[in-house]
């Protein structure tokens, strides 16, 4: 499903106008700096918990030792923090059926 079929399935079931819709839509969804409810959250080191839905978060990976696949030579990989999506029981089980 695109954004843009998101909005319009959101726009139907909850009787609003298309742009409202799409609205909404981007203040909770939007990635942009400083924008999106879930972002903002992320971007403070907190999480958003959607009980039975799922938890949004994010992790810390340490520095660690690759390796160049070209030259087989170590390589140093940065530590870098990254978000992630723990859905809940009640979707995994109804994803599962």
């Amino acid at each position: 499903m695109t954004k843009t079929e998101f909005v319009k399935k959101l726009a139907k079931k909850a009787d609003l106008p298309q742009a409202k819709a799409a609205e909404i839509v981007d203040i909770i969804f939007s990635a942009e700096d400083g924008k999106g409810i879930i972002a903002v959250e992320l971007d403070g080191g907190g999480k958003v918990t959607l009980p039975g839905f799922g938890t949004f978060g994010t992790k810390h990976r340490g520095e660690r030792t690759g390796r160049n696949p070209s030259t087989g030579k170590p390589i140093k990989i940065a530590a870098k923090n990254y978000a992630f999506f723990k859905p809940g029981k009640t979707l995994r089980d109804r994803v599962a059926k």
